[in-house]
């Protein structure tokens, strides 16, 4: 379905972020009203999201731009049981004091997108413990079990997947759809909500709940998920040499979450833009119109507008900044040591084994090999996967080759 009669569906139609709708024309309707009341669920699974659930939130921002009331709800129960979707093992048990410690650190990226208050739009943060650790295991098989068909259940991807790889699936992990279908009810009943979003992993466990909410006598429920997210190479996005993306800077800098923007490739760049930017879209248009290497400048855009949404905008001007003195002037001189390599060697090739050794990042060739393995190695912020790679002209970025070891050993190469 096009053409939305709401500005909500309309927005999300525009920037790609819709994948599945359980009624398009319904929750049109309830969006041009000003009348949904969404929520998007978040588990306690570690100290920071990460930038899966960047999309979601940016779906809940949108909603409330355009007038609606987006509801976080914070998986302080859910966690206990544990997400199977997209799992091939159980995950690890947290205890209570994790979880709380996680949810306390998880909490405060949400106000650097939404507004919270009393307001009718205004955002409001819900904790499933309230309910599900309240709720006695009797009544949880008669109020809420009996709706549960078994084969259905074992038709979902969760489920059928482990299934049909052999792969344990504990009894635990097979209520968490219950669970989840059961805070879509109580979402509805305490505070009016209509609308589950989520990733596209997650549309088994969020028409459950559509459906719990039907047999349970609640208003008109909707599901609508994001389309999976991928780079245009087909890798799954969100990882990188040192590990995942996150959303907190304590565990993912400003300045790696800035790269990371920096870093996408080409043909990525305008459909980023629409996600994970609030800039309009007639500069977005203008921005993926460049070709060549005009395309770095939309990329930095890209890192300077995605970085300012979660760390600010004085982090984001910072990260652009420290950039820039280190790939354009060539020269971090406050922290980058810079090492010149004659240029004719340049010109036929380093290896890049040697190269590491002779700037000073490692002891020995054996060494480097070790921390190629270990995915420690990066050139010009790329994982190097190959110790056999040369390096060459090619490699030159605005006059310099930076070489880094970890996270906090750096160097630039500048031919002589």
């Amino acid at each position: 379905m096009s053409g939305y009669k709401s500005d909500f569906l309309n927005i999300l139609d525009q920037r790609g972020f819709i994948h599945q709708c359980s009624d398009f024309e319904g929750l049109d309707a309830l969006a041009a009203k000003k009348e949904v009341v969404a929520y998007v669920g978040y588990d306690c699974t570690a100290p920071s999201l990460h930038i899966g659930n960047f999309l979601t939130m940016m779906m809940l921002y949108w909603l409330q731009q355009s007038g609606n009331k987006p509801i976080t709800l914070m998986g302080g129960g859910t966690t206990m049981v544990g997400d199977p979707s997209g799992k091939d093992e159980t995950r690890a048990m947290r205890t209570v004091e994790e979880i709380e410690a996680n949810k306390t650190s998880i909490k405060g990226v949400f106000s650097k997108v939404l507004n919270f208050g009393d307001g009718a739009s205004d955002a409001m943060m819900v904790d499933n413990a309230d309910w599900l650790l309240k709720l006695g295991y009797i009544e949880m098989l008669r109020d809420v079990g009996r709706h549960f068909s078994v084969n259905r259940m074992l038709t979902m991807d969760s489920v059928r997947l482990r299934l049909e790889r052999e792969q344990e699936m504990s009894f635990i992990e097979f209520n968490y759809m219950v669970c989840q279908s059961y805070d879509y009810v109580q979402l509805a009943r305490k505070y009016g909500c209509n609308l589950q979003m989520g990733g596209s992993d997650q549309w088994g466990n969020i028409v459950n709940g559509v459906d719990l909410g039907r047999r349970m006598g609640t208003h008109q429920l909707y599901a609508l998920t994001t389309p999976l997210l991928t780079t245009a190479s087909g890798a799954k996005m969100g990882k990188t040499a040192q590990g995942a993306v996150w959303l907190n800077a304590e565990q993912f800098s400003a300045w790696d979450f800035w790269q990371y923007w920096r870093n996408t490739e080409d043909a990525d760049v305008g459909r980023f833009l629409k996600l994970f930017t609030i800039l309009p879209i007639d500069e977005i248009a203008k921005l993926e119109a460049l070709g060549g290497a005009e395309i770095n400048e939309a990329k930095k855009v890209l890192a300077n507008e995605a970085t300012a949404l979660l760390h600010g905008r004085e982090a984001a001007d910072r990260a652009a900044e420290t950039a820039r003195k280190t790939f354009e002037e060539g020269a971090l001189a406050d922290t980058l040591p810079t090492m010149e390599v004659p240029a004719s060697e340049l010109k036929s090739g380093v290896g890049v084994l040697a190269l590491f050794v002779d700037a000073g990042l490692a002891a020995s060739n054996g060494e480097m090999r070790r921390h190629v393995k270990g995915g420690a190695v990066r050139v010009n912020d790329d994982q190097v996967s190959d110790e056999r790679m040369t390096l060459d002209e090619s490699n030159l970025r605005d006059g310099v080759i930076k070489l880094s070891l970890g996270k906090k050993k750096h160097v630039l190469v500048k031919p002589a």
